[in-house]
């Protein structure tokens, strides 16, 4: 089956927030208010009950110039190859035949692994639960033969879901048209990083302007845990247990020979 994902294009999007209010609506999840900062952020970041955001953002590169936007939609990005699943030790989250990257709440332990292993900190901790929780890329809907809530209601046309090869073909024609008409940095995101994302931008200039890792990876210590500690971990502990009793008895036997020298020195 060919994976499918969604395509969010930023030229179109009006930052309406109606992307948020469909998530929450299709996954029953309660509001979640939060402290006024100052900006139009209803959310700095997702939370265990808020599993998409819209990210405002404004800046200028010539204090000439006046200030720029962006908005951006950001959720899970249900990486080609995610290191939650990797490193989750209960198995709880499972890939699907079309892409979703999906996490099983009942196989959860709350033990937030996959928080800290992620390159975009997307899975978060739901207190009153104690489990992690996620965009799910609407998986009930679209084993239904549904589109994913947010972009069945999107009024601009800026979220699409299909075939990830045939969004990809479209993304890179949308990509030509912005460079030759005002945005030369119009870019990809999700096409290469991290080995493919299954959620797909385009961005009218680089990820930086929004909020996105030019170059995401994962930490060197996930790495070394899950290719060299984890899956020797079992005859590890054996070992260790072993070096500490071979380091007690030689530590004895030294200490036992310094002091038969103290004594003969006595002598």
């Amino acid at each position: 089956m060919a994976y499918k994902t969604n395509l969010y294009d930023v030229s179109k999007c009006t930052a309406c927030r109606g992307c948020i209010i469909a998530c929450k609506d299709w996954n029953q999840l309660p509001a979640v208010i939060e402290p006024f900062k100052g900006n139009y952020c209803t959310h700095e970041d997702t939370n265990g009950d808020t599993f998409t955001i819209m990210r405002f953002m404004e800046y200028e590169d010539d204090p000439a110039d006046d200030v720029k936007w962006h908005f951006l939609k950001y959720q899970c990005m249900h990486c080609l190859d995610p290191a939650c699943m990797k490193v989750c030790p209960q198995g709880a989250y499972t890939k699907t035949d079309w892409g979703a990257t999906y996490h099983d709440p009942e196989k959860c332990i709350g033990c937030q692994y996959c928080t800290y292993a992620c390159p975009f900190h997307i899975p978060k901790y739901r207190k009153r639960e104690d489990k992690i929780t996620k965009c799910t890329l609407c998986v009930d809907r679209v084993e239904a033969g549904l589109t994913p809530a947010c972009a069945r209601t999107c009024p601009t046309g800026a979220l699409t879901f299909g075939d990830r090869h045939e969004l990809l073909a479209q993304a890179e024609e949308r990509v030509k048209f912005l460079r030759a008409n005002g945005f030369p940095n119009a870019t990809i995101y999700g096409k290469l990083e991290l080995g493919g994302l299954n959620k797909l931008y385009i961005l009218t200039d680089t990820p930086d302007k929004f909020g996105l890792p030019i170059d995401p990876k994962v930490s060197t210590t996930i790495t070394v845990w899950q290719d060299w500690v984890q899956p020797y971990f079992g005859w590890l502990i054996p070992l260790a247990l072993a070096g500490s009793a071979f380091s007690f008895v030689t530590t004895r036997i030294l200490a036992g020979k310094q002091g038969e020298h103290a004594e003969g020195g006595h002598e």
